[in-house]
């Protein structure tokens, strides 16, 4: 047996006898692991492992999945246009295509210092809440900054002031392993300049937001509500520090609130809507559901520029291409894991259930029989996420909350997909804010409920860390 796999094997088998009682000892894969997505499952791994079709779709549904990518890639351009199709851009907005966010349909990352615009990092404004706003507050979860509204836009259409600029400085912050090593984390400071329609509100919240992966997206609708709220359930009743809340927002279309799932701080209720506000939000587009440009009563060039609704008041966005875009995004496969078996990956996945990292990391789920596309029901999929919020701890804190959500809380990312980060969108910024520069930077920023965890892998030596890294890089 070659060495090093002899030393894995040690470790591996050091791990079973020293972890938790209550914590399995994995020392071989589990039946289905590698394939993250049930069915629906992709095999690449290349740079363009991110934005293939469900695995599962057939050539007829693959149509539309094409269709569909063709609007999520193509940029939108200024009113009035020949390309009726695709006019109506801004007048305020952060990028003129959802790809320019999501590249290769994957992750986005903070601006660079030389860097025009932000484009895939985005920052979210809201004042505080008062009793006056309950209705905006009902359904927006938040307060809009009176001038700039709950999104700053550092792009306009000529003849519109943008909002302004966004930069990000870092401050360094040292930590320290057990065994004596050190790691530098980055702490960002959000700089917002050259504001376009003068002073903000002096009780501004600011929360910068890098765009996630799309992939699974699908799959994640598909997950039962009930299967949600019983894991906040069974966490409150171990009473162990861990205590993950479902997120209740407003839900457009049915007019009531609802569970939410997506976005950082699970502010969204599905999919579509999601799409909806990224659509308003970041290009300034309406559509049935919003159908209003996103200006303020202070932006009044914003409010008089000329719009791409049709004729008979359709809106920028067509019912047809919201639909399209829906199915695209709702059907981005995950890809399949690699190397599950590896007596590497397996010792650093005893590691992750020894850290308690699963308690929120929530590996598997079973998603609905009714799900909203017939591939994605009845799929064992392994998302790693429960979905729900946590206290990350001050180091995380926007101080921004967002309906049930609080400054401290963030919604548990999906982990599927994330050791192709580098394959996929040619860099490892991780974070709602893109401040870890690697996986083991993301995992010491863990505070709050999950601050034990932290601690757990401080206490690591060098080959426990390099087998914890090894895992999440198999996902």
């Amino acid at each position: 047996m070659p060495r090093s796999l002899l030393r894995w094997s040690a470790l591996l088998m050091a791990l079973s006898l020293s972890a938790c009682d209550d914590a399995p000892r994995f020392t071989q894969a589990e039946p289905g692991e590698a394939r993250s997505g049930g069915e629906a499952t992709v095999r690449k791994s290349d740079q363009n492992a991110f934005s293939m079709p469900s695995a599962n779709l057939s050539p007829t549904r693959r149509l539309d999945f094409s269709v569909g990518n063709s609007f999520f890639r193509s940029p939108w351009v200024i009113a009035p246009s020949t390309t009726t199709a695709r006019d109506g851009l801004g007048p305020l907005f952060n990028t003129n295509g959802c790809q320019n966010c999501h590249i290769k349909d994957g992750r986005g990352h903070p601006p660079t210092p030389d860097s025009d615009n932000a484009v895939s990092m985005l920052v979210r404004l809201s004042i505080p809440n008062e009793p006056a706003y309950a209705k905006v507050i009902e359904q927006l979860g938040i307060v809009p900054e009176p001038v700039y509204g709950g999104q700053f836009q550092d792009m306009a259409v000529p003849g519109v002031a943008p909002e302004g600029k966004v930069r990000v400085e870092y401050e360094p912050l040292t930590l320290r392993f057990k065994d004596g090593s050190e790691v530098e984390l980055r702490k960002p400071k959000l700089q917002i300049t050259q504001l376009g329609y003068g002073p903000m509100h002096p009780d501004t919240r600011f929360s910068a937001r890098v765009a996630p992966p799309m992939i699974g997206l699908g799959l994640l609708e598909a997950i039962p509500e009930a299967a949600i709220l019983a894991n906040a359930q069974a966490q409150a009743k171990a009473n162990n520090g861990i205590a993950g809340r479902p997120n209740q927002v407003w839900d457009d279309a049915q007019q009531k609130t609802v569970l939410g799932r997506f976005g950082w701080k699970a502010g969204q209720p599905n999919l579509n809507q999601q799409n909806v506000h990224a659509f308003s939000g970041d290009m300034g587009l309406t559509t049935s559901l919003r159908p209003f440009d996103d200006c303020t009563d202070a932006q009044t060039a914003c409010k008089q520029a000329p719009n791409g609704n049709g004729p008979d008041g359709e809106p920028e966005v067509s019912d047809n291409i919201l639909r399209l875009v829906l199915f695209y995004s709702r059907n981005l496969g995950v890809p399949a894991r690699r190397d599950v078996g590896s007596p590497q990956v397996l010792a650093g996945k005893n590691l992750f259930y020894q850290a308690g990292c699963q308690s929120c990391h929530t590996p598997q789920f079973t998603t609905a029989a009714d799900a909203a596309e017939p591939e994605l029901a009845n799929q064992v999929i392994r998302p790693y996420s429960d979905l729900l919020l946590h206290d990350m701890g001050e180091g995380l804190a926007d101080n921004r909350s967002e309906f049930q959500a609080g400054g401290r809380d963030w919604r548990t990312p999906p982990l599927w997909g994330i050791g192709l980060t580098q394959t996929v969108s040619g860099h490892t910024q991780f974070l709602h804010d893109g401040r870890a520069r690697n996986l083991l930077e993301a995992v010491l920023w863990h505070g709050g409920e999950a601050q034990a965890a932290q601690q757990q892998v401080l206490s690591f030596n060098a080959e426990q860390r390099a087998a914890l890294l090894a895992f999440l890089n198999s996902l």
